[in-house]
């Protein structure tokens, strides 16, 4: 069978047309009809998530949050709402993509191929030998030991950051190089995740500061950053 696809939607209708088409595209198929038994299904490590928002127990948005935090499938995330706001806050909370009740399960199938074919985040390891370390199968950041969980949006932007210590990257350049839906996101959503990765960071690392702004320019990691333990 090819990848594994676990399909969370609790309309029978809907997860019935969605589970034949994944399977006849040659895909093996988990079912779940609420969060709880998504988040079981979840350690069986599907490739994608095809993810409704709208479930019995919770929304989606939720679980998405959730899995921010750690190793997780690729989502796609179906929603009967299909304004711009909608589409934006999935794709800002970390979906890879988003498809608008009612839809064509052969389109469904395409999106799931598309994102499969997407190269996974490149993340470096050691950077500068200055103590920050970025772990690209645990997502996670570390700083002279201490480890920092960053969301996977937040944990791209410092790896941009870092990979070039005192370059200052525009807010445009940052959306094309961290967002997998640069077009669809905005300005104020680069300041947001920039500054409660700088939180995160500052927490991490007491008395230092991370990250630059450079007014009408951008966001560049300081190149004495982080200082001595």
């Amino acid at each position: 069978m090819g990848s594994r696809i676990l399909v969370v939607e609790d309309e029978t209708t809907i997860g019935d047309s969605v589970d034949i088409a994944l399977r006849q595209a040659g895909f093996s198929v988990l079912r779940a009809q609420s969060l709880s038994e998504a988040r079981l299904l979840l350690k069986t490590r599907p490739e994608v998530m095809v993810l409704d928002i709208g479930m019995p127990d919770g929304s989606g948005l939720d679980l998405c949050r959730e899995l921010q935090n750690g190793p997780a499938p690729r989502i796609i995330f179906l929603s009967a709402h299909g304004t711009e706001i909608d589409r934006i806050v999935g794709l800002e909370i970390g979906a890879d993509d988003y498809l608008t009740k009612p839809f064509s399960p052969r389109e469904l199938v395409a999106r799931v191929r598309a994102v499969l074919r997407r190269p996974p985040p490149r993340v470096p390891g050691a950077v500068a030998g200055r103590g920050l370390v970025i772990d690209p199968l645990s997502r996670r950041a570390s700083i002279h030991g201490t480890v920092v969980d960053l969301p996977r949006l937040q944990l791209r932007i410092l790896e941009i950051l870092a990979a070039e210590p005192g370059r200052v990257f525009s807010r445009s350049q940052l959306m094309d190089l961290a967002w997998d839906h640069p077009e669809e996101a905005l300005d104020r959503a680069v300041d947001s995740q920039v500054r409660h990765l700088r939180s995160a960071l500052r927490q991490a690392c007491a008395g230092s500061e991370p990250i630059r702004t450079v007014r009408g320019e951008g966001y560049a990691l300081d190149e004495h950053w982080p200082p001595p333990p």
